[in-house]
């Protein structure tokens, strides 16, 4: 939207450095490991993950931290001129943080949904855990895994992935930049690759949050699978309670600098 501003260019060069390590430095599998978030039961799962996993995006895919990282620059200088740099850190890392909170009890439902299963079955606590290794062993391998006989195949299907798969990249805090802009700029007009006539912000983002909605609820994406929806509402979640608070109580006039 104009001149890159000076936070935004500091989170730009970080998430590069991430990327960049991961690929070069640090081998992929160790750093996915460490940095990307896992599910809290996962062997995997360190306290830090919440934060770090913001910086790392999908190894196999550039254009993942391409698009994330133009719409940081797009959106994200726009917020801070007009909220102020500590003030725009803060708005970051926490729709970033809650992006990683929804995301993480939504997962923590569907594990439990299917861990109550194969309790009611009579599987104990050390066969469920030895099932899932085997079950993420099997994905990684083949990008199959079975499901036992006389379960749900969803149920269970959902408890693996929820389990066994790792959430990176920026988009939680992002989608809290977007809707703080939207709340902020509501009349801009954008211009997007995809779309041939500039669209609103007051209408686009709503459309982009729903279409997000939908995806979560139903399974369905138009922008193709492993996407974590649940974290970008969560992101867009907290970056509308923050803002609308900030706007309540007129914070263009309690600027944090």
């Amino acid at each position: 939207m104009g001149k890159i501003t000076e936070t935004v260019k500091v989170l730009l060069i970080i998430n590069v450095i991430f990327y960049l390590g991961s690929q070069f430095i640090i081998k992929p599998d160790p750093a996915m490991q460490l940095f990307a978030l896992w599910f809290v039961e996962h062997p995997s799962f360190q306290v830090w993950q919440p934060l770090t996993h913001m910086f790392m995006h999908d190894l196999g895919s550039p254009m993942h931290i391409l698009f994330n990282m133009y719409g940081l620059w797009m959106f994200g200088s726009a917020v801070e001129q007009s909220i102020g740099q500590k003030k725009f850190l803060f708005f970051y890392f926490s729709a970033g943080l809650g992006a990683a909170l929804i995301h993480t009890l939504v997962n923590y439902y569907h594990f439990q949904a299917g861990y109550q299963a194969f309790v009611g079955a009579g599987i104990s606590e050390g066969e469920i855990f030895k099932y899932l290794a085997e079950a993420e062993a099997q994905a990684r391998s083949t990008g199959q895994f079975g499901i036992p006989n006389g379960f749900d195949p969803d149920v269970i299907g959902d408890m693996v992935s929820s389990y066994a798969t790792s959430a990176v990249g920026a988009s939680g805090a992002l989608y809290g930049i977007l809707v703080g802009f939207g709340m902020l700029y509501p009349n801009a007009a954008l211009g997007l690759l995809f779309i041939p006539v500039p669209i609103k912000a007051k209408f686009f983002i709503p459309a982009l949050i729903l279409l997000d909605l939908f995806s979560g609820l139903t399974g369905f994406s138009i922008f193709g699978q492993n996407i974590a929806n649940w974290a970008h509402l969560g992101g867009a979640l907290f970056g509308f309670i923050m803002m609308y608070y900030w706007k309540k109580n007129s914070f263009n006039n309690k600027r944090w600098y």
